[in-house]
């Protein structure tokens, strides 16, 4: 994955090649309103004259995508991500994590640059960013990912289309489009024709189809925009329409798709756009062709400035997964979460019943070796750059219980194909008599640290929560005796996590058995049903937290010392898990006060990273982070007035 990569973990075979994915371009092309509140402007002073710098590297970002791949574009239409051909791929643009001059980006810029704004199509992944000079002319930049449906299949390529037109004069533009390969080491090479242009790369080439002149595209020559021009970045394929005839057709039927898909969403009453954005935003980090639900779509976003806490997140946890389909199911949105029990089932057939990883590849990859990448400065500069990640050697025991949580809703939805029987029941308790022989013996834990086994309290509950959930499961199917089995199992583990987890001096649930520090996941407790959030040994361990843990509406995730020192920033799922709990002791206002306080975190598109700097308020970690995005509707549903209150 990268070239000449520093090994920070033991030595590993490298991995095949990956192949190339996706749909071919040429078979779907022959195949026949603004937001309520739109975000501020980004403006900068006028430029003396030219084309400046671009902006620095920031979190302003919009994301497009079609459950293939993702790109990153910043507010000013600048494609500074963008792996192919997956999500864990090869960076093609890599200018997040990268600002020397051989940084690899697809601009479109507008000469005098002197302000932009950026929006959604509202209840789509279709992205319109808006650029004016200083003379008050503009342009206007459709950016999305195809995405509909076609020949009884979802049509997916590895394609960006760009649209450009004048909106407001004639301003002078200059397009930049400098892919590279192998982690930003290798330059295509180029060849052209009359309407396209090739970028060979070792693996696999890039064709962009154009009814710009190509020669300016080349040459990066500044020419005037009188009229709209299409670019349409995919496979080395010939298309079989036209270039704008395509484009167009593309993005009418990719708006329809997800307004459709919108549309079908069981949304709470209040907070409808938020939830919206981060419905799509959970679908997007689908990996379609497996079921495979990525953490984020980067890598090496610091935790903090200059903390080191920079992670490879574009893998499938087990337990993020778990969130987002249940965020999703929430909404009625079923289809992410029968893609991801497909995935799922073969992990689960796959361990033989022993032990599973906390997070695979998003192909089944069971070995993702860390390394550095050597040639990338890294975001802002605050590097390590690292690919793979090392917490797939782990062993985090909660992974059991998230599994069976994941999966037990096939057994009860009849609204599923595929539901699950007594046929695959067997293949659950595999899972949930691994759950039992790791319960109460020390892991990694859920925040994955790397130097310190402890016996984590939210480990053992999510062995319980396996065994509980696997008795319900066995009843619906008339198992008696599993169902007895599995439910001894749950009671026993009930008390003793109640007993051994409680600290008497801290009166508060702490982190591992025997502990006297907390961490946030304990709050996890009410959200599998361990305890009654109004029990009041769970109350005082809220009190506590607030205390310990909480930087005025932010919540960090544990008090105790890591592998680099204390935690810096706010890790936002912390902070919604904070507000869950308060709505459900009582304590609605105060949830609802922060929960707006994290509405106001999240950038102008609506979107939210891992973390939030509690005094800047700035975002930090990859982006965007699903677990966030999950908070974001778990929140809104929690809290939301109902339907009936108002209509």
């Amino acid at each position: 994955m990268t070239k000449n990569p520093k090994e920070i973990t033991r030595t590993e075979e490298e991995q095949g090649q990956q192949s190339r994915a996706g749909d071919s371009i040429a078979a779907a092309a022959s195949a026949s309103d603004k937001p309520a509140a739109q975000p501020e402007a980004v403006t900068r002073p006028a430029a003396q004259g030219g084309f400046g710098p671009p902006a620095e590297p920031s979190l302003n970002l919009g994301v497009i995508g079609n459950c293939s791949y993702s790109a990153l574009i910043d507010a000013r239409g600048r494609v500074v991500w963008c792996c192919l051909p997956r999500f864990d791929g090869e960076p093609v643009f890599n200018a997040l994590l990268h600002t020397g001059e051989d940084a690899s980006a697809w601009a479109i810029e507008i000469e005098d640059f002197a302000s932009s704004k950026q929006w959604y199509e509202p209840n789509t992944a279709v992205l319109r960013t808006q650029l004016f000079d200083s003379a008050g002319q503009g342009l206007e930049i459709t950016d999305f990912a195809p995405r509909f449906h076609s020949r009884s299949r979802y049509f997916r390529p590895l394609t960006m289309v760009r649209r450009v037109k004048p909106i407001q004069g004639t301003p002078r533009v200059r397009v930049s489009l400098a892919p590279r390969f192998q982690w930003g080491s290798t330059p295509p090479q180029i060849t052209r024709g009359s309407n396209h242009i090739r970028y060979v790369g070792p693996d696999f080439a890039l064709r962009l189809n154009t009814d710009a002149p190509v020669s300016h595209v080349l040459s990066k020559q500044p020419f005037v925009l009188s009229r709209e021009h299409n670019f349409v970045l995919g496979a080395d394929e010939t298309l079989m329409d036209g270039i704008a005839d395509t484009a167009r057709h593309f993005e009418q039927e990719t708006i329809a798709y997800w307004r459709t898909w919108s549309k079908r969403l069981a949304i709470p009453f209040e907070w409808q756009d938020a939830v919206i954005r981060a419905a799509i935003t959970l679908k997007l980090s689908l990996y379609e062709d497996t079921g495979a639900i990525v953490a984020a779509m980067t890598t090496s976003i610091p935790e903090a400035p200059g903390s080191q806490r920079n992670w490879d997140y574009r893998y499938c946890w087990l337990r993020d997964a778990f969130f987002v389909v249940r965020a999703l199911n929430s909404l009625s949105e079923v289809g992410t979460m029968e893609d991801y029990l497909r995935w799922l089932a073969n992990v689960v057939i796959g361990s033989h019943g022993k032990h599973i990883q906390p997070l695979y590849g998003i192909g089944l990859e069971r070995e993702l070796p860390e390394a550095f990448v050597e040639g990338l400065t890294g975001y802002r500069g605050m590097g390590p750059v690292r690919v793979g990640n090392q917490a797939q050697e782990h062993f985090q025991h909660d992974v059991y219980g998230n599994i069976v949580l994941g999966a037990s809703q096939a057994f009860h939805d009849h609204r599923l194909l595929s539901r699950g029987g007594v046929a695959e029941f067997p293949h659950l308790e595999a899972v949930g008599e691994q759950a039992i022989r790791v319960y109460g013996t020390p892991d990694a834990g859920m925040w994955e640290l790397r130097t310190r086994a402890r016996v984590h309290t939210s480990s053992a509950l999510m062995s319980w929560a396996a065994c509980d959930r696997l008795a319900k499961v066995a009843r619906s199917l008339g198992l008696a005796e599993r169902a007895a089995y599995w439910h001894d199992h749950s009671s026993r583990m009930r008390e003793e996590i109640l007993a051994k987890s409680w600290c008497e001096e801290r009166q508060a649930f702490a982190e591992s058995f025997g502990g006297h520090e907390l961490d946030a996941s304990i709050l996890l407790m009410t959200e599998v049903g361990l305890i009654d959030a109004r029990d009041p040994r769970f109350i005082s361990t809220v009190e506590a937290m607030e205390k310990s843990l909480c930087d005025g509406p932010y919540m960090r995730r544990y008090e105790a010392a890591d592998d680099f020192g204390k935690p810096e920033t706010a890790f936002n799922i912390c902070t919604f898990w904070r507000i869950d709990a308060l709505a459900k002791i009582g304590r609605k206002a105060e949830a609802r006060q922060i929960f707006e306080t994290m509405l106001a975190a999240r950038n102008p598109l609506g979107l939210l990273s891992e973390d939030t700097h509690p005094v800047t308020g700035e975002m930090w970690g990859n982006f965007p982070q699903t677990y966030s995005m999950v908070g974001i509707i778990n929140a809104a549903v929690r809290l939301s007035a109902p339907w009936d209150s108002c209509i």
